[in-house]
């Protein structure tokens, strides 16, 4: 979208707009407006685009119950199209020109990295949903999801005990940007230095966002698998529509979890949708949160969003639930938490309202935020993908884990 058409899109005329460093607080306003900062066209839509609905849900929640510090939350959504740069592009203006309390918004890292000098710049809060690759620790993001020590690494050894078939080969295919490469680095030193794992046991690729055509990549993992007697795993980070489109020529091709499994670091419930998952049981993913969660703190909200998506006509299913949308309906909360906490809507007072901070998410655990820096305390799950499009959980973190957020591998 451009910038004519943002404006015009949520109602913002040239003479409202404030000058550049001449920032308006939130709080001035009879309502405190928050921002959405994700994707609802290009090829993040399908799995990105339900976010925006998920804060708009967190926010009439929250307003029903008296709203934060006596005011309404009003929402902001943008589309950036899954272009990063855009990303960047449309957070300054809902900062500068909306004047948003807040902002939750991103998928890949790659459009974080484009938000994350305009939120410093301009001393403003972007709360961020996915597990990612870590390697940043800034003040201006809040990062609701875990870094690799905390989920990556863990499904990993699980993939390398007895229990999980011990695997000794890898087979890394990713999207062409930050994430894959990142958290590929970090695990080929994880390999070295606590397995002794060679080079040779490892290939590396990558593909553009939103590729689609897998099959010699397909048939590429099948070689990789045959050149050695030891146990194969693909570790997959493609995202967006690439995911579906893998998993349908690894059907094509008759590949099983048994022979190669697949260990799909960005895979949720929603990627699963239209294909027959008969021929894809036993494949894994990990996550902070998985659908199948027990407990009543789960129920609930799968009981809310389904009401929600049929009280509002939103497009995506009522049954489907995934990891970031749990991510952002948890910190749209815990921002209105500080908030209240800190009798303010200004950044400063509401970032120092942070340690302490504690909500009954979704998933079971109790998260929370410390002084230590701005990830939040999360409980990990290990899924396995089951015939019903849909993963059942084969470990979970007995309690919340100590986030890491930069890698002693790389």
């Amino acid at each position: 979208m451009r910038r004519r058409s943002f404006l015009k899109a949520v109602g913002v005329s040239g003479a409202a707009m404030s000058a550049p460093g001449i920032i308006l607080p939130a709080w001035s306003q009879d309502t405190v407006k928050v921002g959405c900062l994700f994707s609802s066209s290009g090829a993040m839509a399908n799995i990105e685009g339900r976010l925006n609905y998920v804060v708009q849900m967190a926010a009439q929640e929250i307003n029903r119950n008296g709203g934060v510090l006596g005011r309404q939350i009003e929402v902001v959504t943008t589309d950036p199209g899954s272009d990063w740069p855009l990303y960047g592009q449309q957070g300054r203006q809902l900062i500068q020109e909306e004047r948003v309390a807040a902002t939750f918004g991103c998928w890949t890292s790659a459009s974080r990295k484009a938000v994350l000098p305009v939120v410093e710049e301009n001393d403003s809060l972007l709360y961020y949903p996915l597990h990612f690759e870590g390697e940043e620790n800034s003040a201006n993001v809040v990062y609701m999801n875990s870094p690799p020590a905390s989920s990556v690494l863990p499904a990993l050894e699980y993939l390398m005990s007895d229990n999980g078939g011990k695997a000794r080969r890898f087979y890394m295919l990713g999207s062409d940007y930050v994430w894959p490469r990142t958290i590929n680095d970090q695990l080929k030193g994880y390999w070295q230095q606590e397995y002794g794992i060679e080079p040779d046991a490892w290939r590396e690729q990558y593909v553009p966002v939103g590729h689609a055509d897998f099959q010699s990549l397909v048939n590429d993992i099948k070689r990789f698998a045959d050149e050695s007697g030891e146990q194969p795993i693909v570790v997959l980070t493609v995202v967006g529509n690439s995911i579906p489109n893998f998993f349908q020529e690894y059907i094509n091709q008759g590949i099983s979890a048994l022979d190669v499994p697949v260990l799909g670091l960005d895979v949720v419930e929603a990627d699963l949708e239209g294909l027959d998952t008969e021929p894809l049981v036993g494949h894994l993913n990990c996550w902070a949160y998985l659908q199948n969660a027990p407990g009543e703190r789960n129920q609930q909200f799968l009981d809310a969003w389904a009401s929600y998506v049929n009280e509002n006509d939103v497009p995506f299913r009522p049954d489907v639930s995934i990891d970031p949308m749990v991510s952002t309906y948890d910190g749209v909360h815990m921002w209105a938490m500080a908030a209240e906490k800190a009798g303010s809507f200004d950044v400063p007072e509401v970032r120092s309202a942070f340690p302490g901070i504690s909500f009954a998410c979704p998933s079971g655990y109790d998260i929370k935020l410390t002084a230590d820096n701005n990830y939040v305390h999360r409980g990990v799950f290990i899924g396995s993908v089951n015939r019903n499009q849909g993963f059942d959980i084969v470990w979970q973190s007995p309690e919340t884990t100590v986030p890491v957020p930069y890698s002693p591998y790389i």
